[in-house]
């Protein structure tokens, strides 16, 4: 066995991609999704943990979401983390109620979400570059073992910097596809 796994490095640069499509789903494009709140965490009970785990998110109209507290004592917090939250929502306390009104996505507004799936694709590629240097430097330490010749080796390494590219141009096209939609008017 040449000590170098294709299908663990394709997994993991999978689960970057997986990862940058549940980012750039929680940005808002002008419809209601309950994705939106997908970043958000609460400190609650000592930890912080996902807003879906204190409470249920509903869609009640099409420019409102709405968000039920399971335990009125985490209001508060709740609401926080969302203002917090750099998605420039605000919410309306009702109870253990919040009505989160999404306001029109003016071009500045636009642009700032554009930078944010930037940010999100740029934090996937660092991902992906560091799962190929670990199969790079797997490589070279099973050649240097013996476990794998100089031909398999360079084999492989074109492999893996193929994965590499291609995923990579997946991103792209993800985040060039979610930069139309938040820019259509």
């Amino acid at each position: 066995m040449s000590g170098v796994d294709l299908n663990d490095i394709k997994r993991r640069m999978d689960g970057a991609i997986n990862a940058f499509k549940s980012d750039i789903a929680s940005l808002r494009t002008g419809r209601a999704s309950a994705n939106i709140l997908d970043p958000v965490t609460v400190d609650a009970y000592g930890s912080r943990v996902p807003l879906n785990q204190v409470a249920n998110i509903t869609v009640p109209e099409s420019r409102m979401l709405g968000v039920s507290i399971w335990d009125k004592t985490m209001v508060g917090a709740v609401d926080r983390a969302i203002r917090e939250s750099n998605l420039g929502l605000n919410p309306i306390v009702d109870g253990q109620n919040l009505r989160i009104p999404l306001p029109e996505l003016n071009e500045e507004r636009r642009k700032s979400l554009v930078k944010v799936a930037h940010d999100y694709a740029e934090k996937s590629k660092v991902a992906i570059r560091h799962v190929r240097r670990d199969g790079m430097d797997d490589l070279k330490k099973a050649e240097k073992d013996g476990d794998i010749g100089q031909d398999e080796s360079r084999s492989l390494s074109e492999k893996v910097q193929k994965m590499t590219d291609d995923t990579i141009t997946d991103i792209d096209r993800l985040l060039s596809e979610k930069e139309k939609e938040i820019m259509q008017v």
